[in-house]
């Protein structure tokens, strides 16, 4: 059998034509369905499991259902930090008609962007929280509604993208002409992958200096690796930006009027022709190599039809093989309005995403929720926030639909609650309805819930699944400055609340309040709103790092536990092994193997629990252990004195014991790091970096600006912000992402034992 994978790809169109020459039409059906299987084969190999399923649930949809549905996009907006997200939605609102002017995020009017509502928002220019808008365009004749979502593009609000991407059926990546894929891009493309989200990719800031779009269409590619091709071409570059050419209609298109809201079509220019000839068969060939029905047409020598370009794109992109890349510059209001056509072209409507959830009345079998009215409604509480009218809870209505005045049932938690009422948000605005139906995003006040709770009609029992929630990196202590502390607790519960990322605990050692988060900002945004929203002013201790312990070797432990005072005593024996897991599990397993009930279930049990306990609080410095296996092979028990409090006491001491002899270790987040700024300054940052110990993995050279990605200890990045800042002029940025853990250098463990000692004797 003749296997030729990724012919068109690899050969180009004459290589594939002199083999098709050789080939019978069997063999060229064959060759086709090969050519299919591209970089992610399982992933492809999962959708068409998904659209069988899909278009069985299809046939259980009313005409009216489906009419809904077609019109109908839930998309979200994401991006490394500052490549122009609130800047295109802000756009989207102004060309849609929901808003009347255009302001600028940091603009000098004192408005600024509609979706930073949060003053806090508009004083740093940075998006904190992802705000949800609704909007309509008309395309062909046809008025689409689109629900939108705004995301954060910093690291420390990483959350926000993640409940955002949970509800959104598609998205669209922006990303920097200049900068391309940057560090914050590859890790929203993790979290589109990781809900199943197809995307269009937005290349922002053409009218920059250095913007090179075919440069990040080809990291999009590499770093990202998912096939992407351009749908259009710019029209001049940099300052000379006049519109762009789609490569499709093969028409020139430009922006005019006094906020580029009138699109002016022409012919191509002539000095383009070539390159638009050339990128269109680019983009012919790309579809080939993950759409079987383009293979079909490219192997046939025939030149496909605008249609037929349109319905692989559209296939290939919600099959999530494929990303159609389009380019502009929002701030110059140049090409946004083809992006809204993209969306409708080749983002999926709701009946085109398959969402699932568990039936709990039936052993949580797996249940495929149908976008239908007369379906039993299922919606999803995503995100929750505190408003004048008290919690605002925003849901996504996956099956049936939400009536005001209407009782929902918290399957969590069995409540049942009525709705008083209903709203579509705009960013901070809200708009009442009486209904809402499948597949939208709508918002009500005086439900209790907790981010990530289903609610359903009573009829059914459905959960569907939680986000992904981050672990913490950072923590500091925080005490309010006056003794009222009333509002400080009232703060604290709700910013936990909203934030799944953001923790609290109070240290009975210290007596002090740990607040823990996703980096410095993220607990300097929380200290800052305590003092706007709630009137509480605070002291913040040194940022803590959230170490780990573990064990390098096996060690062996039999322990004894004797008390007796009187009556009853305690006694429990345990004996076993302690020894590392292989590989970064981030995780601890117990397990027994006793053998003639040398120590009976029930204290089993117990011992499992003081197992858990010890490794909240390590023996080395009080904090989480990783990575570590506990056996229980053997044992005794006291036909009077033995409890289970005696074998928790005897598995916590045993544990202890085998600690100090395995070769403990403490272990330190590593933050993979990425560096922006002018060439001139790549010394300061490399020796800046080489201080704090860091590895230097990768550098990238632009013709203005360089991009250096590092790992580094977070115990050695407080202050980083400063000591940059210092060494560019201001003009440097970085960002900082949780990587792995790794062992201390044996000097700082040293160090940490001793702090953590002398903190145990002053009590």
């Amino acid at each position: 059998m003749l296997v030729v994978p990724n012919c068109v790809g690899v050969l180009g169109k004459v290589g594939v034509l002199s083999l098709k020459t050789t080939l019978s039409a069997s063999m060229r059906g064959s060759l086709s369905l090969k050519r299919g299987i591209h970089a992610s084969t399982v992933r492809q190999f999962d959708y068409e499991e998904e659209k069988a399923v899909l278009d069985k649930m299809s046939e259980k949809m009313s005409p009216a259902d489906v009419s809904t549905a077609r019109t109908l996009r839930n998309i979200g907006i994401s991006a490394h930090i500052d490549s122009g997200k609130t800047t295109f939605t802000e756009r989207v609102l102004y060309y849609t008609g929901r808003i009347k002017a255009i302001h600028e995020v940091r603009g000098r009017d004192n408005v600024g962007a509609k979706m930073d509502s949060m003053d806090l928002e508009r004083e740093k220019g940075i998006t904190i929280q992802s705000a949800a808008t609704y909007c309509s365009w008309d395309k062909d004749k046809q008025n689409y509604h689109f629900n939108l979502i705004d995301t954060p593009g910093h690291i420390d609000f990483t959350i926000e993208v993640e409940r955002a991407l949970r509800v959104l059926d598609g998205a669209v990546l922006v990303v920097c002409a200049v900068s391309g894929v940057q560090s914050q891009t590859v890790t929203v493309d993790n979290q589109m992958r990781r809900y199943n989200v197809p995307r269009i990719t937005f290349i922002n800031k053409m009218d920059r200096m250095g913007s090179d779009p075919f440069r990040a269409v080809e990291q999009l590619n590499t770093k990202l690796k998912i096939p992407a091709a351009a749908l259009q071409i710019p029209i001049g570059n940099e300052s000379s930006l006049e519109g762009v050419v789609d490569i499709i209609n093969m028409e020139a298109l430009y922006n005019k009027g006094d906020n580029g809201e009138t699109i002016e079509r022409g012919p191509v220019p002539e000095n383009l022709k070539q390159l638009a000839e050339e990128k269109r068969q680019t983009l012919i060939e790309t579809l080939a190599d993950v759409d079987d029905e383009m293979a079909e047409i490219f192997l046939d020598e025939k030149e496909p039809t605008i249609p037929e370009i349109k319905s692989a794109i559209r296939r290939a992109t919600i099959a999530r093989k494929f990303s159609p890349v389009l380019m502009g510059s929002a701030l110059a209001n140049t090409g946004i309005q083809p992006v809204l056509d993209a969306i409708v072209d080749y983002l999926p409507n709701p009946s085109e995403v398959l969402n699932t959830a568990l039936d709990i009345t039936h052993d949580e079998a797996k249940v495929n929720l149908i976008p239908s009215m007369q379906q039993p409604f299922v919606g999803l509480a995503f995100k929750l926030e505190e408003g004048k009218y008290g919690q605002l809870t925003y849901i996504r209505v996956y099956q049936g639909k939400l009536k005001k005045g209407s009782f929902i049932t918290n399957v969590q938690n069995g409540k049942k609650v009525k709705v008083s009422r209903l709203v579509r948000m705009h960013s901070n605005d809200m708009e009442d309805v009486d209904e809402v139906g499948s597949g939208e995003i709508c918002a009500t006040f005086g439900i209790d819930c907790s981010s990530g709770n289903t609610f359903t009609d009573g009829t059914v029992e459905y959960s569907m699944s939680s986000m992904f929630v981050p672990d913490a990196v950072v923590s500091l202590s925080i005490n309010p400055k006056t003794t009222d502390s009333t509002n400080f607790s009232k703060a604290l519960n709700r910013f936990q609340k909203e934030d799944p990322t953001f923790r609290v605990q109070f240290d009975p050692e210290s007596k002090q309040t740990i607040i823990s988060g996703m980096g410095e900002l993220h607990l300097e945004i929380y200290v800052e709103r305590m003092k706007r929203e709630y009137n509480v002013e605070c002291v913040t201790g040194k940022p803590q790092v959230a170490y780990r312990e573990s064990i390098t070797s096996v060690a062996e432990f039999d322990y004894t536990h004797k008390k007796q005072s009187g009556g009853a005593g305690q006694f429990g024996r345990v004996a076993g092994t302690l020894s590392p897991l292989e590989g970064d599990s981030k995780s601890n397993v117990f397990e027994t193997a006793i053998i003639g009930g040398a120590i009976p279930e029930k204290f089993l049990a117990a011992c499992h629990k003081g197992f858990d306990e010890v490794c909240e609080n390590g023996p080395l410095v009080g904090h989480k252990v990783l990575n570590v296996k506990m056996f229980i092979n053997d044992g005794a028990i006291h036909a009077v004195d033995s409890n289970e409090l005696a074998f928790k006491t005897a598995t916590i001491a045993a544990f202890r014991q085998a600690f100090a002899k395995a070769n403990p270790v403490i272990l330190e987040p590593i933050m993979n790091v990425s560096v922006t700024s002018p060439n001139e300054f790549q010394g300061n940052v490399i020796s800046l970096l080489n201080k704090l110990q860091a590895v230097i993995q990768d550098t990238e050279n632009n013709h203005d600006e360089f991009t250096l990605k590092a790992e580094c200890p977070l115990s050695s990045m407080f202050g980083f912000v400063t000591s940059l800042r210092a060494s560019t002029q201001g003009k440097g940025e970085f960002s900082l992402e949780f990587s792995h853990y790794a062992p201390t250098a044996p000097h700082i463990q040293k160090q940490l034992i001793q702090e953590y000692q002398k903190k145990h004797e002053k009590k």
